[in-house]
């Protein structure tokens, strides 16, 4: 970590993160900050739910209301931090009137986090439960319907009991091929 750079932590309009961000981009370009204002984060995560028999991914924000902005120490200047602080959706930075940069530690556990989370690929957004009934939509066994069994969340599979011939036949499938009955 560059110690000459400081994360700062800003209170944005919930739900707005992302166009925040875009209007904060665009600040920093049009104001030519780009040697002061190195980076503005939003943590996100990858989820998916089954809609309609398909699987639908979108980003999850991790930090719903936060933005993170990472700044040369030196260079910045309460000029610009006030032009930040005026941009529409942006409530404060964490800290009021004086922002208090991250702890190198903090740093640390939110980048930390997001190499976590971009390891770990997609999540699901509705977890899957034990006995609950769920219609397999892809392999051999489309169309049929089972209960579940086991859950393994590392493989991302499921254990579904279904029956074959009206007996009882435990199959493994993966959580993309599953979609859960309502």
């Amino acid at each position: 970590m560059d110690s000459n750079k400081k994360w700062f932590v800003l209170k944005v309009v919930s739900g707005q993160e992302n166009k925040i961000k875009g209007y904060i981009d665009s600040e920093v370009i049009r104001s030519k900050w780009e040697n002061a204002i190195t980076t503005v984060l939003v943590p996100t995560e990858k989820v998916y739910r089954i809609k309609n028999g398909k699987k639908v991914i979108k980003d999850k924000t991790l930090y719903p209301g936060y933005l993170y902005i990472e700044v040369m120490d030196k260079v910045v200047t309460t000029e610009m931090l006030a032009t930040i602080r005026n941009i529409t959706g942006v409530m404060n930075f964490l800290g009021g009137n004086q922002p208090q940069a991250l702890r190198p530690a903090e740093v640390q556990k939110l980048l930390g986090k997001l190499d976590e989370v971009i390891g770990a690929g997609e999540t699901m957004m509705e977890p899957f439960i034990i006995n609950e009934s769920v219609k397999i939509i892809d392999g051999p066994f489309n169309d049929f319907i089972g209960t579940i069994e086991e859950i393994n969340e590392e493989k991302k599979k499921l254990k579904v009991v279904v029956k074959i011939f009206g007996r009882k036949q435990p199959v493994e499938v993966s959580f993309g091929q599953v979609d859960k009955i309502s």
